[in-house]
């Protein structure tokens, strides 16, 4: 179960990956496609969040930062 660690709203594009980089940051790169590279990170919000250990971090469907417990797979 994931929760909500900042509200944002931020508006997706098409063919674009999204992502909360490592300053926490969210940022998106274009996607790779058919043989085709993708590109160079773009900033898109910066939110600078401090990421906790233990937690992935993500954009969820709403444009919002969320985080999900990681579970040790051993």
């Amino acid at each position: 179960m994931a929760e909500k660690v900042l509200k944002i709203g931020v508006e997706r594009e098409d063919g674009f990956l999204y992502y909360i980089d490592k300053d926490g940051d969210v940022a998106r790169v274009p996607m790779a496609r058919g043989g085709k590279k993708g590109g160079k990170p773009k900033k898109v919000e910066k939110t600078g969040i401090k990421k906790e250990k233990g937690y992935l971090y993500f954009l969820d469907k709403k444009g919002d930062i969320s985080r999900a417990k990681m579970v040790n797979a051993k």
